[in-house]
């Protein structure tokens, strides 16, 4: 890490949002499609794109101070975080960046002393039905998310089914299982095994397609609902959207569920302890502001394991930053 003089520091931390605004628009409009192997001028990819060619090469001047594209003798040419905005890319991160840079997340963020203030989630101010609400009330928005979502789960589904041996499990249920990536790949992995998909109706509703002979879909609520008898439980990066509260509520619901002798993993990137920087504690400042929820460290994991009544086994790091925490439900 770069050691900045107190007064570069707050500088560059207090005006760095522009940074992460000139990316957000970079994927909005798609530059990074328009520019192949061949090195092209800001006016090239303006003309391609619809902006101002002026605008455009100092965005993107900027961007490549930061490792995204490199900017050479007057050209603009692909660095391996620039690739990763193009459509095309198998590991493509286009629709992660373009999600950060929805509406309701800036104006969330325009009200984030409500937070600072309250605890509360600042997106309450600008809309009354919260993050999830906003999703559902905006389909482009919800899409956007969605492909987000499926981006940031290839690498880490990957470490996540390499790391734990499934073999021995024959009913896994995937609570909250979003488009059943995680799932899908399970069962890929564990020909005997089948599995069921739980998440709310419109969700159940988009991912229709899914359900097989060994993929069963199920749409209910976790608060309110019962969930289906699994000898299996996987919850990933449900818990961290909640606070203490309706975490607990949510893990005394599969308790409830469960068999005896059944698992819960329950998959979350884990803060660590040491003060340095990580993306962690990013994200923890947005589940805070969004959807009111945070990270937690494997400390305050095992609090919450404690209070429901769960038994926390271990945890294994998969190496793609999230971890699996397994417990005994």
């Amino acid at each position: 890490m770069i050691e900045l003089n107190p007064f570069d520091a707050l500088r560059r931390i207090a005006g760095g949002y522009c940074v992460a605004r000139c990316l957000h628009v970079i994927a909005d409009l798609g530059v990074a499609d328009f520019l192949d192997e061949t090195p092209q001028t800001a006016a090239s990819l303006a003309s391609s794109v619809g902006a101002h060619p002026d605008a455009l090469m100092r965005i993107l001047r900027l961007l490549s101070a930061y490792g995204v594209f490199e900017f050479q003798e007057d050209k603009f040419l692909h660095s391996p975080a620039s690739r990763l905005l193009r459509t095309d890319h198998p590991h493509s991160m286009r629709s992660f960046v373009r999600m950060f840079g929805l509406p309701i997340n800036w104006q969330a963020y325009g009200e984030f002393g409500y937070s600072a203030r309250t605890g509360l989630p600042a997106v309450e101010r600008v809309n009354p039905n919260g993050f999830w609400g906003y999703l559902v009330e905006h389909p482009e928005a919800n899409a956007i998310f969605n492909q987000a979502m499926t981006a940031k789960s290839h690498a880490q589904v990957a470490g996540i089914t390499a790391a734990y041996d499934f073999s021995g499990s024959k009913l896994i249920g995937d609570i909250g299982g979003g488009r059943g990536h995680l799932l899908c790949s399970i069962l890929d992995r564990v020909p005997m095994a089948k599995g069921v998909l739980f998440d709310q109706p419109h969700v159940i509703e988009e991912v229709s397609s899914l359900a097989s002979e060994r993929l069963a879909l199920q749409a209910g609520d976790f608060f309110t609902d019962d969930l289906p008898v699994c000898d299996t439980y996987v919850l990933m990066e449900v818990i961290h959207g909640w606070g203490d509260d309706e975490s607990v509520a949510i893990l005394n619901t599969i308790r409830r569920a469960a068999p005896t002798g059944a698992k819960l993993l329950v998959i979350e990137t884990i803060l660590p302890d040491d003060p340095g920087p990580d993306w962690s504690k990013m994200l923890d400042i947005h589940m805070l502001t969004l959807p009111g929820g945070k990270q937690r460290t494997l400390t305050e994991y095992k609090a919450l394991f404690g209070k429901s009544g769960c038994s926390f086994e271990r945890e294994i790091d998969t190496g793609a930053g999230i971890s699996i925490l397994e417990t005994a439900v």
